[in-house]
This record gives C-alpha cells, sequence and structure tokens, in this order.
C-alpha cells in the first residue's frame, strides 16, 4: 500500500471527523480552563476576546487550504473535513463577537451599537460574522439539496469576502499598536491560497 493509499484510508476513518471536532474544541477549552483558574493574565477579557479572534482566522484559513491540499496532496478524502472546519472558524468567530459584547460592554446595545458605526475595525468584523451565518446555516446537506448545488456553490463564494473582511479588521485592529507581523503572516497566507485559485481560474479560462 503506498503512501497516498494509506493517507486515503486513514481520512475516511469513521472516527476522522469526530477526532477533528474535538481537535477544533481544543483551543477553545483551553482558553475556558485558563479563565476558570485565572491564567488569562492581567486582562481575561481582552485576552479570551483577542485568543477567539484569531482562532476563528486559523480555522478559517484551513478551511480556504482544503482545496488546494486536496489537489496537491491528490487526496479527495480531505475535502470532507473543509465543512467542520467552516463550521468551527464561524463558531469561534461568534464567540469572538460576544465575548466583545458580554465582557467588553456588557451586552449595552447602544454602546455596541456605537462601537461598530465609529470603529472601522468593528464594523468589518460584525459584517464578516454576518457573511459567516448564511454559510453556516446552510452547512448541511439538506441544505445543499434546498438550494441545488449550483446556487449553494454561488452562496459559499462569500467565504473570499469573509476572509478579506476578516483580515482588514485584524489589520485595522493590530494598525492600532503599529503590530504588523501577524499580520503579514496571515496576509501571506491568504495570498498564497487566493493566488492557488486564481491560477487555476485562469488555466481554465
Amino acid at each position: 500500500m503506498t503512501l497516498t493509499s494509506r493517507l486515503t484510508a486513514l481520512l475516511l476513518q469513521p472516527w476522522a471527523k469526530p477526532a477533528l471536532w474535538l481537535i477544533c474544541a481544543i483551543p477553545m477549552a483551553a482558553l475556558l480552563a485558563a479563565a476558570a483558574t485565572d491564567n488569562l493574565g492581567a486582562n481575561p477579557a481582552e485576552k479570551l476576546v483577542q485568543e477567539t479572534g484569531e482562532w476563528a482566522l486559523r480555522w478559517l484559513w484551513a478551511t480556504l487550504a482544503i482545496t488546494p491540499l486536496r489537489t496537491l496532496l491528490s487526496q479527495p478524502a480531505l475535502l470532507r473535513f473543509r465543512r467542520p472546519l467552516g463550521v468551527t472558524a464561524f463558531l469561534y468567530a461568534a464567540i469572538h463577537f460576544l465575548a466583545y459584547a458580554w465582557l467588553d460592554k456588557g451586552w449595552v446595545m447602544d454602546d455596541i451599537f456605537k462601537d461598530i458605526v465609529k470603529r472601522n475595525f468593528i464594523l468589518v468584523g460584525v459584517l464578516a460574522l454576518l457573511l459567516m451565518t448564511p454559510l453556516a446555516l446552510t452547512s448541511f446537506n439538506r441544505a445543499i439539496r434546498a438550494l441545488g448545488g449550483r446556487r449553494w456553490q454561488m452562496l459559499h463564494r462569500l467565504v473570499y469576502v469573509v476572509a478579506l473582511l476578516a483580515l482588514l479588521h485584524f489589520f485595522w485592529k493590530k494598525a492600532g499598536k503599529n503590530d504588523f507581523g501577524e499580520v503579514s503572516v496571515y496576509a501571506g497566507i491568504l495570498a498564497a491560497l487566493l493566488g492557488w485559485r486564481f491560477g487555476r481560474w485562469i488555466k481554465l479560462v
């Protein structure tokens, strides 16, 4: 059995998806454990908001990486992991916003609305989350059948807009502290992922 076939067999194991869900839950569990034991640093609210946001970015980038990896590794079985990763990215993004609304603004809706209007990085972050919502809500087989494959694919191309908005949100957040190191890494990875897709599209037209 070749290495490729062994990897395919591994990816198709019935426990592979549950294992992925477990891995996706680890960062959140670690954050909750740190919060419960008062180990989130001097500003636990800020740390929780920051970490959930960055993990949302990581899971979103992992989702976008599935298609290139599937092609480069000749592993169609990888496609079955794209949906769990996308849903995980949405859940972390939703928790990121809820942590901000609760811990930073105390659920005072007027203050939250004013923040969204006045602060560009919050506005684009909320837009990204709003666009992610229909993608998460249609991430199951019944929704695909109801929408039809073509319309479902067109809807889910919004993920590219979401990724760009999420990166802009992260950029503007870090710009306030003149800290662009991490932003450059995320931007470079996204450029590679989108560049690969653009290259494939050019070959098809």
